[in-house]
């Protein structure tokens, strides 16, 4: 390097010194006590509704300087100090109580905060936990409250084996011969009735092993953790006996199957547990008042050829929010009342390799927004097909409904598929059905002939139904409703009583819900 180079080397490395050294110097970066009031993204932090000793979710708080001044926050911590059940996350920094925080002047920091909480302590089945963040600044205290519902819960789970393996249910064998296999766990003796005296939780699938009956009694809760859900064996049987209260609502005495993330946002998310399947050679199930929601599948039901014992009496139900199907039935018999099969990512009721099915007063509607959807929201088969080419099948023996709602926001809401061996029998009287063939893709098809009673008797394809909120799973008629007086009124006294408790027998309304005019 000649010397020109190298003095112009010097001269750079000298520059670049002095400006790293005069950074470290500045006294800009000072920061000075915090005097005035700090501003906070919100004045209580909700954490929402959390069981007992399982931790919340993270909730955020954001700190506010809106001055022009670096400042130091004295003291940031919660008013219990380290006997509270809150823990903070202040800038990084995990713990219950801080000193000195620095804040650059108009800037914030995030302060993450969770819980757990032990009701056991309190002797009572759900408190109202609070505390409160405080912060010091000169002489003055600010606190931002925080509020959490604690909920005792009975926890149903599967033990860990000695090998470290969590117990598991087998299901039956693939074609290779290997077992397969869920993780769950029997239910004890004493822990086949489930109450409404305190919620459950469930993890891994709850089993109902053969010879069991598992009953479920009026406003009983149910949680279910991620994949996750309830298995009745052969021979064993499933009662869910919710009601209506005497003043006809619905909540408080259905018995409700949900995920168990509590937090508002995951309200209506789907997919959020597995499944209750009835296994093959489990039959005279029988669900009353059942509010089933976010599952993958709700009820996946798996009946028996020629058997003529109902595997379920489904009445009064509203399963809806599925990520695949709301009921999956598999050369089932199955009977509805008064049943919404609401919005799904494929099909509302899927009546897959024949079977038996009598739905009186049912809606099956789906107005899935959540992606696409391939599926109708009624579809009905009798027969598998296999990627090998192969299939297997049973006879449709008979596929009836009466005064039903089938409808969604597809042109067409309803696919009838047969392979032309096996029996395929349907008939849908007095019935509102979504297909607007566009383009004209079943327009010789004799299945799709509605012009031919053997079929469709005094049902209408294509009308306004107009719900309440359908996006929303709320079924519920409009005034302006073209499904108002057009049900049958020999099914109607079948089914005198709507899915609210109000009278149908004068006019009937298509669907699970008579339109009441609110005065």
């Amino acid at each position: 390097m000649n010397s020109k180079s190298l003095f112009k080397t010097l001269v750079f490395g000298f520059i670049l010194f002095l400006i790293v050294f005069g950074s470290s110097c500045r006294k800009d970066f000072d920061f000075k006590m915090a005097t005035n009031g700090l501003e906070f993204s919100k004045d209580t932090v909700f954490l929402d509704t959390v069981f007992t000793n399982i931790g919340s979710s993270t909730y955020t708080l954001k700190v506010y300087n809106q001055e022009d001044e670096d400042v130091l926050i004295p003291f940031i911590g919660l008013e219990k100090g380290e006997e509270s059940n809150y823990r903070l996350n202040v800038d990084g920094l995990a713990g219950k109580t801080f000193n000195d925080i620095p804040l650059l002047a108009k800037d914030s920091l995030f302060i993450f905060i969770e819980t757990t909480f032990d009701i056991t302590t309190v002797g009572e089945t759900e408190f109202l936990y609070t505390d409160a963040i405080q912060f010091q600044t000169g002489g003055n205290t600010q606190q931002v409250e925080l509020i959490t519902l604690v909920r005792d819960a009975i926890f149903l789970y599967p033990q860990r084996l000695p090998n470290g393996m969590k117990e598991s249910i087998v299901l039956g064998e693939d074609l290779d011969g290997n077992e397969i296999r869920v993780e769950g766990f029997y239910l004890d003796d004493d822990e086949l009735s489930f109450t409404r005296e305190k919620p459950y939780v469930i993890y891994g699938y709850a089993t109902a092993k053969s010879g069991n009956t598992l009953t479920f009694d009026a406003g009983t809760r149910v949680f279910f953790h991620k994949n996750s859900g309830i298995l009745i064996e052969e021979n064993a049987q499933l009662f869910i006996n919710g009601a209506l209260s005497e003043d006809q609502e619905v909540l408080e005495n259905a018995v409700i199957f949900e995920g168990d993330r509590l937090q508002p946002e995951f309200a209506e998310v789907p997919g959020q547990w597995g499944t209750i399947w009835l296994l093959p050679g489990s039959t005279g199930h029988q669900i009353e008042h059942l509010i089933l929601k976010n599952a993958t599948v709700g009820l996946l039901v798996d009946g028996t050829e020629n058997d003529d014992t109902p595997t379920l009496t489904l009445n009064n139900s509203q399963l809806f929010n599925s990520s695949n199907s709301n009921l999956w039935a598999r050369t089932a018999n199955i009977n509805a009342t008064n049943t919404v099969l609401g919005n799904a990512g494929s099909a509302s009721f899927y009546a897959n390799l024949g079977g038996q099915y009598d739905f009186k007063h049912c809606t099956i509607a789906n107005y899935w927004t959540n992606g696409f959807r391939s599926f109708p929201a009624l579809l009905i088969d009798n027969f598998i097909l296999f990627q090998d080419g192969s299939s297997i099948a049973s006879d449709l023996v008979k596929a009836n409904f009466s005064n039903c709602i089938i409808d969604g926001n597809k042109n067409l809401e309803l696919l009838l598929v047969n392979n032309e061996i096996n029996a395929f029998n349907f008939a849908f009287l007095n019935c509102s059905i979504q297909f607007n063939d566009i383009n004209n893709d079943f327009v010789d098809n004799p299945f799709y002939d509605f012009s031919d009673t053997n079929f469709y008797e005094n049902s209408v394809q294509n009308i306004m139904t107009k719900f309440i909120d359908a996006r929303n799973n709320r079924f519920q008629l409009n005034e302006d409703s073209e499904a108002i007086d057009r049900g049958n009124i020999g099914v109607a006294n079948q089914v005198p009583i709507d899915l609210q408790g109000n009278s149908r027998t004068a006019s009937p309304d298509l669907g699970a819900y008579e339109f009441i005019l609110q005065n």
